[in-house]
């Protein structure tokens, strides 16, 4: 029989919790309730705060002692956070669910993100209509957003909560395992104004017996590429779209941190590499654009996404992380560069066509990176098929 864990914090939240463990057994499958607070449980959990708290090398008596609430919060998130996977491993549980406010998603959520993906995770949260990121991360969680406060049973509550219920029952009751298909796992990255290069590249590979997976290079996209790259997922990379650096340069909304460009440089992965759609910086609706880039060229590119064209000196700055990110490749490296345009709206006639501004970011690139990184130049755009196709044979042959 399945069993799904249920982890909240039961001298505050017990009859929420109880209600969830209730209604999962009502559907014929076995909880594990585990204890995330730091007094009394209001009932009986499975896992007790004392196990949590060793986990994290404390004592449950010593942090009520400390009556400092962000303390113990600390010490339960970083011991469930070393216990949930153990007892996946252990065969304890199939899924895990859990309610609370931002407290109670700060302790459930990391313990979330360490277990393998796939497994079902739902969190219902106070939290869940917001910015997730820092919860979600790169995993899979489920966010539910609890509507009213994590607080009590009531009839706008129990709705929420037994729906959050029913999803995580039907994932772990209909889990299904997917066949692997044999094929060296590759990834690729892609923006909507790559997207004739990434579709060409990938028939193209796959024709040639290899999966490729692509990321949508918003921020999550790329943190979550680095990520299995990291975990020792991906074969090859197809990192033809590293716009995410123009965002985390220059204020943008769709960052994905400092350390984009590093996973595959640091495993020794073979990867060939682009500058695509580095022509822009992107922001939400137009008034959201900072007052100090209101002078800049400005593209609307739906309702709810404005672009910024970048200038030479922010290709030069572009150029230079690009560069000092290939330069720690511990594998071979392949630069690819489209002289004639590197995004749909970097092309003669369109928007952001700028020769001079691609002239400043080749030049850079063409300077600072080392000779451990091979560079190619096409003289084509980079949707170009040719261009796509000369990319995808690149990494075959690298791998």
């Amino acid at each position: 029989m399945k069993t799904i864990a249920v982890i909240g914090t039961l001298d505050t939240k017990g009859k929420e919790s109880k209600y969830l463990k209730e209604q999962i057994e009502e559907q014929g499958l076995n909880t594990l309730c585990i204890h995330s607070g730091i007094f009394d449980p209001q009932f009986l959990p499975e896992i007790s705060n004392d196990r949590v708290a060793a986990a994290a090398g404390e004592r449950i008596e010593a942090l009520a002692a400390q009556r400092d609430r962000a303390t113990a919060m600390d010490a339960m998130a970083r011991g469930l956070e070393q216990l949930l996977p153990q007892l996946y491993e252990e065969g304890c549980f199939d899924g895990v669910i859990s309610i609370g406010g931002s407290g109670g998603t700060s302790l459930a959520t990391p313990a979330m993100r360490a277990l393998p993906l796939g497994v079902p995770k739902v969190m219902v949260s106070t939290m869940a209509s917001g910015d997730v990121s820092p919860y979600v991360g790169t995993s899979d969680i489920v966010m539910i957003p609890s509507v009213v406060d994590a607080e009590g049973l009531n009839q706008v509550s129990m709705r929420i909560f037994s729906n959050a219920v029913n999803a995580v029952v039907g994932m772990v009751s209909r889990y299904q395992q997917i066949p692997e298909s044999g094929r060296p796992l590759l990834a690729a990255t892609m923006f909507g104004v790559t997207t004739p290069c990434i579709k060409a590249a990938k028939e193209y590979l796959e024709a040639h017996g290899y999966d490729v997976l692509v990321f949508h290079a918003t921020g999550a996209g790329g943190r979550s590429m680095e990520a299995l790259i990291q975990a020792g997922f991906i074969r090859g990379v197809l990192d033809i779209t590293t716009t995410e650096w123009c965002d985390e340069l220059y204020g943008g909304v769709l960052g994905a941190g400092p350390h984009r460009l590093e996973a595959a440089a640091m495993r020794g992965i073979p990867q060939v590499v682009s500058v695509g759609a580095l022509d822009m910086v992107n922001f939400g609706p137009y008034d959201t654009v900072p007052e100090r880039y209101r002078d800049r060229l400005l593209y609307k590119h739906n309702p709810t996404v404005t672009l910024m064209r970048t200038t030479a000196a922010e290709n030069v700055g572009l150029g230079k992380v690009l560069a000092e990110k290939l330069n720690l490749a511990k594998g071979d490296t392949v630069l690819m560069l489209p002289l004639k345009g590197v995004s749909a709206i970097d092309a003669e006639g369109q928007p952001f066509y700028g020769p001079e501004e691609d002239k400043a970011l080749f030049d850079t690139l063409r300077q600072r990176l080392g000779s451990q990184v091979i560079r190619k130049e096409l003289d084509c755009h980079i949707n170009d098929t040719e261009f796509a196709v000369a990319a995808a044979k690149e990494l075959i042959r690298l791998l």
